[in-house]
């Protein structure tokens, strides 16, 4: 996939966290001797597995889900500053209300940066925006 104003579409695993690689070994190792789970009889059913397989596959697709949300927000904000060019803007800046024109958008990290008469502010400062 391609790289959009500084984020990349490809998937990238921020986290430091358990793969389901990982969690299938420990699963395997688990099921193959009933001393590491915990419980002197072996006492962990199939269904005990199963459940934890299914739980941490749910845990891994809500995880995507999130990246994948991310993703769209940042794209829809990009889209959004760029139409902006060119508008008159009121931007919140140290308790004061600044009047400009927006005169480019910058990127970094995938958000955006509207810089109103030389200077840089958030989106989030934006008060209102007219032609």
């Amino acid at each position: 996939m391609g790289n959009t104003a500084g984020f990349s579409t490809e998937r990238q695993d921020k986290k430091n966290g358990i793969k389901m690689d990982d969690f299938l070994k420990i699963l395997a190792a688990s099921m193959s001797n009933p001393s590491l789970s915990g419980s002197e009889g072996g006492g962990n059913s199939g269904t005990d597995y199963i459940s934890q397989l299914v739980q941490f596959t749910t845990l891994e697709q809500l995880q995507e889900l999130g990246s994948n949300l991310e993703y769209t927000m940042m794209m829809t904000q990009q889209q959004q500053a760029i139409s902006m060019v060119g508008k008159k803007a009121t931007m919140f800046d140290n308790g004061k209300n600044i009047t400009g024109t927006i005169e480019k958008v910058k990127f970094s990290s995938g958000f955006a940066t509207l810089v109103v008469d030389g200077k840089d502010y958030l989106m989030s400062q934006m008060i209102e925006v007219g032609e």
